[in-house]
């Protein structure tokens, strides 16, 4: 059972790094490819850890992005094992971490292991972008290190990020773009009162509603080839004393649009602020940009991914710009092409966090197949 892509995916389980606590995990990772040739440059901004590891000297660059930090993960008496202690069971490895996403970082790693061994003199470079900041909020690590790579002209060509993209196999769902995420907190204000005299207040919550149920109404985009259409959803509201006499004097809503290349936050932005004023609320709005869209077309990237799980794995992946968001959001916007690609992502940030065995080897091979598609 033992592999070097298990025990080094083992080893990273046993380092609790819950955001932004990296535990070690980039010390151990640094030291291991320092070993193999690769110039290792730490990049520590507040109190996140970050990685920017390279092999090689000049042409394209492929580089490998991923994250040492995990989610919490709860009350360890509910796991059937401890969640920071590896422990296989059947023919799945489990422990925070193991698809989302240690068991990525581990196949990366030996796969660049053996990569550089075979091509010492490679043409290119390989690269690692490492942070324990990605599970948080994210404000010190990929994004700093990516700011840091444009000032120095040093973007990759290439970003392979880790996330668990698979749905049922290993390899059947690559990502190579996400939605866009942006949250509003809007603040509409009213005037408090008695609910027996409605004409001595001003109900901020019959003042917002039709707005709210105009925003909740509206076709934003059609989204594309790659994009479904952008969404709208409010996720908090909150507006009331706490009594049932009393007229409340604020509103508060927090909604969140996950957007496509099709919209711009700009535009959305506006057409919300045009509702708003259009139905005479006194309000506030803030913004929070969580990350622009990005989509990386059929190219090399791309191409050469799809042939090597292909060949490998005998699957065709499907492309997706489905989820969450990522890190890739920081990468490709600098110019990168950007794809996710890693293990079944049925049980991430849940109890009893686990991978596919067999299938950690195998990810470490395609990672391999796509440096020898690359940079051979």
């Amino acid at each position: 059972m033992s592999s070097a892509v298990f025990d080094l995916t083992c080893e990273l389980i046993r380092r609790p790094s819950v955001t932004p606590e990296d535990a070690g995990c980039l010390a151990l990772i640094g030291e291991r490819l320092a070993a193999f040739g690769f110039r290792i440059e730490p990049m520590p901004f507040g109190p996140v850890s970050n990685l920017w590891a390279v092999h090689g000297t000049a042409g394209p660059t492929l580089a490998f992005a991923g994250h040492t930090d995990v989610v919490p993960p709860g009350d360890p008496a509910v796991w059937t094992s401890p969640p920071f202690e590896p422990t296989v069971r059947g023919d799945h490895l489990y422990g925070r971490g193991a698809a989302d996403m240690k068991g990525s970082l581990a196949a990366m790693v030996t796969a660049a292991e053996r990569f550089v061994t075979s091509h010492p003199d490679h043409p290119g470079r390989v690269a690692f972008l490492l942070t324990s900041d990605e599970e948080g909020i994210a404000v010190d690590g990929t994004v700093r290190v990516v700011a840091e790579l444009v000032r120095r002209g040093e973007v990759p060509d290439w970003c392979i990020v880790g996330e668990p993209s698979s749905k049922s196999v290993l390899g059947d769902l690559m990502r190579n773009g996400r939605r866009g995420s942006l949250n509003g907190r809007l603040h509409v204000q009213g005037i408090q009162g008695h609910v027996a005299y409605p004409e001595l207040a001003r109900n901020p919550i019959h003042q917002a509603l039709p707005a709210l149920d105009a925003l909740r109404a509206i076709t934003w985009d059609e989204g594309n080839e790659f994009f479904p259409p952008t969404s709208f959803q409010i996720s908090n509201l909150t507006a009331g004393t706490g009594a049932e006499n009393v007229i409340p004097g604020t509103l508060e809503c927090w909604f969140n649009f996950r957007f496509s290349t099709a919209s711009t936050a700009a535009g959305l932005q506006a057409r919300v602020r045009a509702i708003l004023d259009g139905a005479g609320l006194d309000y506030r709005l803030d913004w929070q940009l969580s990350g622009a869209p990005f989509l990386t077309g059929r190219g090399r990237l791309v191409q050469a991914t799809c042939e090597v799980v292909d060949e490998m794995l005998g699957v065709t992946p499907e492309l997706s710009t489905g989820g969450g968001t990522s890190d890739g959001r920081f990468i490709a916007p600098a110019g990168a092409e950007v794809v996710e690609l890693g293990p079944v992502n049925a049980t991430i940030h849940k109890v009893d966090e686990c991978v596919r065995i067999a299938d950690l080897d195998r990810l470490s091979a395609v990672f391999e197949g796509v440096l020898e598609r690359l940079l051979k």
